[in-house]
């Protein structure tokens, strides 16, 4: 298996080629024929999915100075080093699947990273540096165990997919309603109370995935006219937690009474709305007004339907 990787690689150095698959070859550490020499200056994606591999070398960019995109999905990596800031021409990055715990501030160098994939990790937190990323176009930081986003993660001003899916987070920053090529937000099954009210307010943002965010209970405005996935929101709603519809007059504001909402089986007494909403009315203004005003004042600020029954 040594002597056939080292064929692999030594033929892509002397045939100059800019792919190179190491997939599946149950590595444990960075080969040294890569790094041997001037390493191999004309790759340009290097594909190293499914090994065991648990560190990244430290020379890699003066190693592999032309590197474009860099997979290393399915690993064993703890740690993002300070060395991946070097790979100054790096577009795609894709360390999902691995046992990552931090990500160095480094990775703010990364000037002209579009892709970066760091889904199923351990992660706590992501550095504020991340904003830095003016290029990025997708990042995936699902199922891991973040409890907030980067700070200046509203910096990335190309960012059009962002995907949080099945971390633990309580609320979504306002910023995060700043970005302004963001088409797809997904952030299903997390611990989300509420959303800023101003998301969905940008036009970009078409798609918007909150799934199974039991103590999510509203959407914004705003989202109404979008693509969105709510299942599995809000816990079951006892009666008393209703909101209650409710009908304004003027200044006055009257709540229909919690019956309206809570119509159980056919075989429940339930009462007309219309007599619902004159007894409210009634329990309302007895108290303010009485005999003759009550009754002036019901025939001229109520539903002509309700005025009906008052005169009939």
């Amino acid at each position: 298996m040594a002597s056939e990787l080292c064929k692999t690689i030594s033929v892509a150095r002397l045939e100059k080629h800019k792919n190179l698959f190491l997939n599946y070859r149950n590595l444990h550490h960075f080969p040294l024929e890569l790094l041997k020499d001037e390493g191999l200056q004309y790759l340009e994606r290097l594909y190293m999915k499914r090994n065991s591999l648990t560190s990244l070398p430290e020379n890699l960019a003066q190693k592999l100075p032309n590197l474009v995109e860099l997979y290393l999905h399915s690993n064993n990596i703890v740690v993002v080093p300070e060395a991946i800031g070097s790979l100054v021409k790096l577009q795609c990055l894709d360390l999902s699947d691995n046992a990552l715990e931090i990500v160095c501030p480094e990775i703010g160098r990364l000037r002209a990273l579009r892709h970066l994939r760091l889904a199923n990790n351990q992660l706590q937190f992501l550095p504020p540096e991340v904003g830095d990323l003016k290029e990025l176009q997708t990042l995936d930081i699902s199922t891991n165990r973040l409890l907030t986003l980067p700070e200046r993660l509203h910096m990335c001003l190309s960012l059009q997919y962002l995907t949080v899916d099945r971390n633990r987070l309580w609320y979504v920053p306002r910023h995060l309603c700043q970005l302004p090529s963001l088409n797809e937000l997904s952030m299903a099954g997390n611990r989300l109370a509420f959303l800023p009210l101003d998301l969905g307010r940008s036009r970009e943002l078409q798609y918007v995935y909150v799934d199974n965010n039991i103590h999510l209970k509203g959407l914004p405005s705003y989202l109404y006219n979008k693509v969105i996935g709510c299942s599995g929101c809000g816990a079951p709603i006892q009666v008393s937690e209703v909101k209650l519809l409710s009908f304004s007059s003027g200044q006055r504001t009257v709540f229909l009474p919690a019956e309206v909402k809570a119509i159980g089986t056919e075989h429940d007494h339930v009462l007309p709305l219309q007599e619902l909403a004159m007894r409210r009315l009634y329990q309302t203004y007895h108290s303010l007004l009485k005999g003759r005003q009550l009754l002036v004042l019901w025939l001229t600020a109520a539903p002509p339907s309700v005025c009906r029954l008052l005169t009939c």
